[in-house]
């Protein structure tokens, strides 16, 4: 702006406008002007940097010491309803999908002619998509948000169910059961880490795997009626299985359509001056690495007894303890119940007397349990014990979910527990088929010390972690 005083004497001011220079901030807060003088960036380095950009330090405090309105809850905002029941049922399929193993392993045996390790295949070979899942999770959080994850999740669980429904050689079998443990890796990761940081994150986490329990629940009963008392195929099971997959991939996409990869970096932004994957410094760099990896060796060998013993419990009451086959089946069923009401109930009291001594305490009343069982060689006994193991064994895993959320900050909880959930659903895949294997040549009865030692191992990582405060997450 300019003023002139014409010679007249004139105290008019006039005005004359100039041109005004267009003005940029960065994300860092420098001024840098956009005519003329400023070098414009490639796009191809603009293309290497966007994401980076946007997975910016805001140098937030841990989310740990947030205010508690700033938290989501199951109901809070209201969408989060919808897609708390969705996620609730992609929870009922990936329990059906694990706990249809043990009840059609012996027709599998029988169908294709296949040895204890050949038929063992079944659970090794969903470890290459939950391996798989471990290295994507935080990719695919990053780029497509949960909208990716809901999109990809069910996509896989209801393409490895078509094809498994075709009955087609064993070796194709294999790699859809790959394709079934990716949908399981890339869900269980997601949605756990979701709502581990929700308001009474114990309390949802015990409804959200007491789900998981209500489809390992129902699978084997209902395989098995299918195979022993309507006459048959195994395959036909995964008639049902491709149904409830369709109907996982329409409620799970609607429900997160609009949480995508932008969403999800806002809502998530670093709170640490690390640059880089996130991955690598929730999995490399001090503190945070021994969690993650304590938690995701925990959850190894957790879910190798899960998978382990449910997977395996049919063909030991069968052939150790000479049990009717419909009888077997129901003992697997037993067990999934125990875990599916053990979540639903010690999820409240967990929170209570404290994650680290709950576990602390669980843990050995279930190596108890299980050197009942395999001790005392009565079917009943046997029966009772496994359902009971089942309840204690039941809170493990959302109490580890929590600890994570307590010993972690915000940006890292979703690649933290996404690579603990994923890394730690592969044992499920790597000791039940250890037992396959070294039970062809020792016998099925192997299952019983090797659950005991994993039994072992667990309450020793456990009490590896450091300190967990009580405070309600």
């Amino acid at each position: 702006m300019a003023a002139e005083r014409p010679n007249g004497g004139s105290s008019t001011a006039v005005l004359q406008p100039i041109e005004l220079e267009p003005v940029h901030t960065n994300l860092s807060g420098k001024r840098s002007p956009s005519a003329g003088g400023r070098s414009l960036e490639s796009e191809a380095q603009q293309s290497r940097k966007s994401e980076e950009d946007s997975d910016r330090n805001e140098t937030l405090p841990s989310p740990t010491t947030a205010a508690a309105e700033q938290m989501e809850s199951w109901n809070r905002p209201r969408a989060n309803v919808y897609r708390t029941f969705a996620v609730f049922w992609g929870f009922v399929i990936m329990g059906m999908n694990d706990a249809a193993y043990g009840a059609i392993i012996p027709y599998l045996e029988t169908y294709y002619d296949l040895s204890y390790t050949v038929v063992s295949l079944v659970f090794l070979s969903p470890f290459v998509g939950y391996n798989v899942a471990a290295l994507l999770n935080n990719w695919i959080h990053m780029k497509f948000g949960q909208r990716g994850v809901a999109f990809i999740g069910p996509i896989c669980h209801l393409l490895a169910y078509i094809i498994n429904s075709l009955h087609p050689p064993y070796p194709v079998l294999v790699i859809s059961f790959m394709l079934a443990g990716l949908g399981n890796g890339v869900e269980d990761s997601a949605w756990n880490a979701w709502m581990g940081v929700m308001t009474d994150a114990n309390e949802i986490l015990g409804f959200l795997h007491g789900f998981y329990g209500i489809g390992a629940t129902i699978a084997p009963t209902i395989a098995t009626t299918l195979i022993t008392k309507a006459g048959l195929e195994w395959y036909y099971w995964y008639y049902i299985m491709v149904g409830c997959a369709a109907i996982e991939v329409a409620t799970s996409v609607y429900a997160f359509w609009g949480k995508t990869g932008a969403v999800y970096r806002e809502e998530h932004p670093r709170t640490s001056d690390a640059g880089g994957s996130r991955l690598r410094e929730a999995t490399l760099k001090r503190p945070a690495a021994r969690v993650t990896w304590l938690s995701a060796m925990f959850l190894t060998a957790y879910v190798g007894v899960e998978v382990g013993l449910g997977g395996w419990i049919v063909a030991f009451m069968i052939r150790v303890r000479k049990a009717e086959p419909f009888a077997s089946g129901m003992t697997a069923t037993g067990f999934w119940l125990g875990i599916t009401v053990g979540r639903f109930v010690l999820g409240f009291i967990t929170p209570r007397i404290g994650e680290k001594l709950a576990i602390a305490i669980y843990l050995p009343i279930s190596i108890g349990l299980e050197l009942l069982f395999w001790l005392v060689p009565q079917f009943y006994v046997g029966a009772v014990s496994v359902g009971l193991m089942g309840f204690f064994l039941g809170p493990l895993f959302p109490a580890a979910i929590v600890a994570c959320t307590k010993l972690l900050p915000k940006h890292l909880h979703v690649s933290s527990i996404g690579f603990a959930a994923a890394f730690g659903g592969s044992g499920g895949a790597i000791f039940p088929y250890a037992i396959g294997a070294i039970a062809q040549s020792k016998g099925v009865q192997v299952l019983q010390p090797i659950i005991l030692a994993l039994l072992a191992v667990q309450w020793c990582l456990w009490m590896g972690l450091p300190r967990i405060s009580k405070r309600k997450v």
